[in-house]
C-alpha cells in the first residue's frame, strides 16, 4: 500500500474521531442534519441523511471536502467527495466511495462545499496560530 494512500486511510480514521476543538492533525469537521439546515442556508439540505462534512488538508491537492452519512465515519469508509481537490485525491488514490445514499438526486452542493471549505479555512488558520 503506497504511502500516502496510508496517510489518507489514517487521516480518514482521524476525521470520524477528532473533535472540531483538537487542531493536532490534518482534519476537522461540522455536523449537519436537516433540522439544522433550513434558515442559516438558501439552497435545501442536499443530503439524504445526517453526517459530518468533513475538511482534509491534502498536501498536494489543498483542502479535501468529504460528506459522511450519521454512522458512517470510522476508518473503514470512504466519503463522499464534495470539492474537486477531494476527487482527485480518491483518483490518485485509487479509492472509491463506499457511503451510500448520501447525496440527494439533483441536489445544489455549492453551499456545503462553502460549509466545508469554511471548516478548512478555520482549521488552517488554527495550525498556523499554534506554530
Amino acid at each position: 500500500m503506497s504511502r500516502w494512500l496510508i496517510s489518507l486511510a489514517a487521516a480518514l480514521s482521524i476525521a470520524a474521531c477528532t473533535s472540531a476543538q483538537d487542531n493536532s492533525h490534518s482534519t476537522d469537521f461540522v455536523t449537519v442534519n436537516e433540522s439544522d439546515w433550513y434558515g442559516e442556508h438558501y439552497t435545501a439540505y442536499p443530503f439524504t441523511v445526517s453526517g459530518e462534512i468533513v475538511c482534509i488538508i491534502h498536501p498536494e491537492y489543498g483542502p479535501s471536502v468529504y460528506f459522511y452519512p450519521v454512522e458512517f465515519t470510522d476508518e473503514s469508509y470512504i466519503g463522499t467527495p464534495l470539492n474537486k481537490a477531494a476527487a482527485k485525491s480518491l483518483k490518485q488514490a485509487d479509492m472509491t466511495p463506499n457511503v451510500l445514499y448520501s447525496i440527494k438526486q439533483g441536489a445544489d452542493l455549492s453551499e456545503a462545499r462553502e460549509v466545508g471549505l469554511k471548516v478548512c479555512d478555520g482549521f488552517q488558520d488554527k495550525i498556523e496560530n499554534s506554530y
